[in-house]
């Protein structure tokens, strides 16, 4: 259950935060011994900004609002590095896709950019197609959390009834052969006008006009952060195409195989061959 599971991680994660905030304390107490501030030049860790925080009646987090924030973070992070994982694995398994990627990347920021803006991202239609299809064919969960009907429902001739559990199969949404043709195959045009020019289709991820497929969920309960993880993920395929060719390990073949771990990642992890395009 996700109490449980609550549980667990509060077991796991309030040990190291009880650890670091010792080891802060520790330094910081040093460093008044050698009269500096302590900081120098090292990266903040995001827990140490947590520990911290000052919250408007003057008292600091609870180890359980630490967790919570430590919650948002790594459904963030998690989801979108295993989601760009994804995206790669089919770049380095389809190099004709890799490289009219990449003579998009060139037409827009030209052959001698350093790397790939945020600005740059918005006229590059493939892209956005190749990062659709990824979620299309591999979402980092194939569940959203779970809903309830507040009353009995007929849905498709079935009867749900009251206080039922719902859950949402996000993938077979995205692998459903009757809205979408060759399912299983990674083709990022799909995404793409008919006509022919290239241009993006002006998909609705958010499901607000139709829905099929929904990686972030829809409607009130969609992920806040979908904006944000688009163009995240929009912005490191960009870049590692742009800077890197990507190329399968002699001898070996991308195995898209699935392990459900807590999203849906590459059983076997992505190995590649790269070197620079400059």
């Amino acid at each position: 259950s996700f109490y449980e599971l609550r549980e667990c991680r509060k077991r796991v994660l309030i040990p190291l935060i009880r650890a670091r905030l010792k080891a802060k304390q520790e330094q910081l107490s040093k460093a008044k011994e050698n009269r500096n501030d302590g900081n120098g030049d090292w990266i903040v860790p995001y827990v140490d900004t947590l520990l911290d925080l000052e919250l408007p009646e003057q008292r600091k987090l609870e180890e359980d609002q630490i967790i919570s924030l430590w919650e948002f973070l790594s459904a963030g992070t998690d989801t979108t590095s295993t989601a760009l994982q994804w995206i790669m694995a089919n770049l380095v398994k389809y190099p004709e896709i890799q490289e009219r990627l990449y003579d998009e990347i060139k037409s827009v920021v030209g052959q001698g950019a350093e790397q790939v803006k945020e600005e740059d991202l918005e006229r590059m239609a493939y892209l956005k197609a190749v990062v659709l299809e990824g979620l299309r064919r591999h979402p980092p969960a194939h569940f959203v959390l779970p809903h309830a009907v507040k009353e009995d429902a007929e849905l498709g001739g079935y009867t749900i009834p009251k206080d039922a559990i719902i859950n949402f199969m996000v993938a077979e949404m995205g692998w459903n052969a009757e809205i979408w043709e060759e399912p299983m195959a990674f083709k990022p045009e799909r995404f793409l006008n008919s006509g022919g020019g290239g241009e993006a289709s002006g998909f609705d991820i958010t499901g607000s006009k139709e829905i099929k497929m929904m990686p972030f969920g829809v409607g009130r309960r969609i992920c806040p952060a979908s904006g944000l993880a688009m163009l995240h993920l929009e912005y490191f395929v960009a870049n590692l195409v742009w800077q890197f060719k990507w190329r399968t390990v002699a001898g070996e073949e991308v195995d898209l195989s699935e392990k459900q771990e807590f999203t849906m990642v590459m059983k076997n992890p992505l190995r590649a061959q790269i070197s620079s395009r400059n």
